[in-house]
């Protein structure tokens, strides 16, 4: 039974363009930041599905409703 051998050697060249640019912040900071952008971009979707299911006009009453729905407390102003 012959071993399975090879004559040229593996190539030692790697690219690490897809690492991510280190910014000196910590790992759960930028997980808060994805957290937050994440929950950003969902409140922009909900708001423009409603904005959109309403005619796309923002009234004071499409407001009041926008707050309403996403829990916003505006009492204490």
């Amino acid at each position: 039974m012959a071993a399975y051998t090879t004559t040229a050697p593996a190539p030692r060249t790697y690219a690490f363009a897809a690492l991510p640019e280190i910014t000196g912040r910590s790992l759960w900071r930028m997980i808060r930041d994805a957290l937050a952008e994440a929950r950003q971009a969902q409140t922009e979707r909900e708001i423009n599905n409603y904005l959109a299911s309403t005619g796309g006009k923002f009234t004071d009453q499409a407001e009041r409703e926008i707050e309403r729905r996403l829990g916003w407390n505006t009492a204490r102003w």
